[in-house]
């Protein structure tokens, strides 16, 4: 983990702390990469609650409560699908911060309309903040599942301080 990445974790843990909340992740692509980078770091017990690691759609539906309507019509790598896993790990635990993450990593399984890199991020707060975006990454499918969990994690920083 790169000195830069520790340091925004570092602040991202004291910066929970000091409100008393705790976060979740739901995570698709990145296979529970958000929480096990987060839980690495010594004392995260007292702000990480844990994580789903929600990789087919029956699982996004069963533990976060995503509607099979929304995946068939949007599709798991989507805007919609991922603010509703934002949301339903919330709803779904004890936290007040959530990360959600779906993408194609690769090598596969991309379209022209979701080429392989595609991963949706969101983040929702407890208050009802919610803020959602699109990456395009290159690069194999570890690259893409590295990138992907850095923003997540840049991205938790981000908007709760927002």
């Amino acid at each position: 983990m790169s000195n830069n990445m520790q340091k925004q974790i570092e602040q991202l843990a004291m910066t929970l702390v000091r409100r008393h909340w705790t976060l979740v992740t739901a995570e698709s692509c990145t296979g529970g990469g958000v929480a096990c980078r987060l839980s690495a770091v010594t004392g995260s017990s007292a702000w990480l609650e844990g994580g789903f690691v929600t990789y087919s759609n029956a699982m996004k539906q069963q533990l976060l409560g995503v509607s099979a309507e929304l995946l068939e019509q949007q599709g798991a790598v989507s805007q919609a699908c991922v603010e509703a896993m934002a949301r339903g790990a919330l709803v779904h635990s004890p936290a007040q911060l959530s990360v959600a993450i779906s993408g194609i990593a690769g090598p596969g399984g991309g379209t022209e309309e979701k080429p392989v890199g595609t991963v949706w991020v969101a983040w929702a707060r407890v208050d009802g903040v919610l803020v959602s975006q699109r990456f395009n990454f290159s690069g194999d499918r570890q690259s893409v599942r590295d990138q992907a969990v850095e923003d997540a994690i840049q991205g938790l920083l981000a908007v709760l301080e927002e």
